[in-house]
């Protein structure tokens, strides 16, 4: 399952599965919950869980809304990579955004061969903007791994020995794709049978989340198990939703044990299932950030009006952790009694120097250093303040050289203007980039032609 149960608060659907013979799964050991209020929760009524199946299908068949990756066709194997894609991109990403991203990958990577033939660059840029960078490295390693082994994984089980492929992942690629009764469980599931049963316990529990898989399991349609389970994730998506649920139209009211507590005690809200976790804070921390600008054959008075003469120095993040293996602008993190000008300047001095051999005062003619000013980028876990600074330089010893010496040439890169409007960042770099641009079309340093001057105009600091 995807692990975090939120990751998909805006579902999809797909057509209509086109088998007759649904494969049943291995029953997989679920261990039992501790919590009392939710141990016997099978339906009381006999055949009520067909009933709910049938209506539940019924109104699937007749809302379902028509997303392109419902549109997949080709063989199995073409729609279970269909499947995956579109998934993976759903993961912490809304409906409408993920829409032309899907669209463009398919577009580009139409088959898991054609995808496993990729780089890792071209990826990253393909889902610049998306967030979560991961997913989509685990969509290249996974595809690679499956055209290594020949054939696409039939199973669930077989799917989750594939890179980046979860329970969840497994259970919808199985389904739907293949037909194989196995149920799924996002964050649309967890609220439909949290209501459904009217589960008070911590939806984020061990306990809870295996009890969750078990119901699941128990009410997927034998005969139409991706489906159903999409009729599941849809409800959650669009009737079902966390604080409007529109529970006039919602063709399982009648089993809802939400609703039903609802009308019977004011004090009870169909809204308080699943039960709200608070999150944990994000922790704060502070970069600086500095847009390395590098301006060649500035003896005229002012570079090519294009900006073709203009490189921008761009640094690869490690391959491992946050953000892994992207492309961003030189940036440190500093301690937050430390982010004054002269401080960040300091380090960033330091940190240009040690690791790209770039002695600001010895080896480059510094045109323009100003402070650009503040971004906040929010990630899941961090609250990341950028201070920006732009430094227009020219490099004494020249761009070549400064590649040459380089250890490791894959580190770093000089980027002109236009391929910097076109080049795939990430959505916090972008807007640093943007901030920059914005910057100089107001500035006084720059022409309203957008050129760089030749002379040093600088706010110095004592150092």
């Amino acid at each position: 399952m995807a692990k975090n149960p939120k990751a998909a608060d805006s579902r999809r659907g797909r057509p209509p599965t086109r088998r007759s013979q649904p494969r049943r799964a291995k029953a997989a050991p679920v261990a039992s919950s501790s919590a009392g209020d939710i141990e016997d929760m099978a339906p009381a009524v006999p055949g009520a869980s067909a009933v709910l199946r049938a209506q539940l299908l019924r109104w699937y068949d007749a809302h379902r809304r028509e997303l392109p990756w419902r549109r997949a066709s080709g063989g199995e194997e073409e729609r279970a990579y269909a499947v995956w894609v579109s998934e993976v991109m759903l993961q912490q990403t809304r409906v409408p955004v993920v829409v032309g991203y899907y669209e463009r990958w398919m577009a580009r990577w139409p088959t898991v061969r054609s995808l496993a033939a990729a780089t890792q660059e071209e990826v990253n840029e393909m889902w610049a903007g998306l967030g979560y960078y991961r997913r989509a490295r685990f969509l290249l390693e996974g595809a690679k791994q499956i055209v290594e082994k020949g054939e696409f994984p039939r199973t669930a089980s077989a799917l989750r020995d594939v890179r980046g492929i979860g329970d969840y992942t497994a259970g919808a690629i199985a389904s739907i794709a293949f037909n194989e009764v196995v149920p799924v469980v996002d964050g649309n599931v967890v609220r439909v049978i949290s209501r459904l049963y009217a589960i008070t316990d911590n939806p984020k529990e061990s306990s809870t989340v295996k009890r969750f898989w078990e119901l699941a399991g128990q009410l997927v349609d034998p005969s139409r198990p991706g489906d159903f389970n999409q009729a599941m994730m849809e409800l959650g998506a669009t009737l079902c939703s966390k604080s409007k649920p529109g529970c006039s139209g919602c063709p399982v009211s009648s089993h809802c044990q939400a609703l039903a507590l609802s009308l019977e005690n004011p004090s009870v809200q169909v809204t308080d299932f699943p039960r709200v976790v608070p999150k944990a804070k994000p922790r704060s921390d502070f970069a600086a950030v500095c847009v390395v600008q590098i301006a060649q054959g500035l003896e005229e008075e002012v570079t090519d009006a294009k900006g073709n003469d203009n490189l921008f120095l761009l640094i690869k993040r490690p391959e491992e952790g946050l953000l892994a293996g992207l492309w961003e602008f030189p940036l440190l993190l500093v301690d937050e009694a430390k982010t004054d000008l002269l401080n960040r300047r300091k380090a960033m001095d330091k940190y240009l120097n040690k690791l790209l051999s770039i002695n600001v005062r010895q080896k480059s003619d510094v045109i323009l250093r100003e402070d650009v000013g503040e971004h906040v980028h929010i990630f899941s876990h961090i609250r990341l303040t950028m201070y920006v600074e732009l430094m227009i330089i020219n490099l004494k010893d020249g761009v070549d050289r400064q590649c040459q010496k380089e250890d490791d040439s894959t580190k770093l890169k000089f980027i002109n203007e236009s391929s910097m409007e076109s080049m795939g960042l990430t959505s916090g770099i972008r807007k640093v980039y943007n901030m920059v641009k914005a910057f100089k079309e107001k500035s006084l340093y720059v022409s309203e032609k957008g050129q760089v001057p030749t002379r040093k105009r600088s706010r110095r600091l004592k150092q």
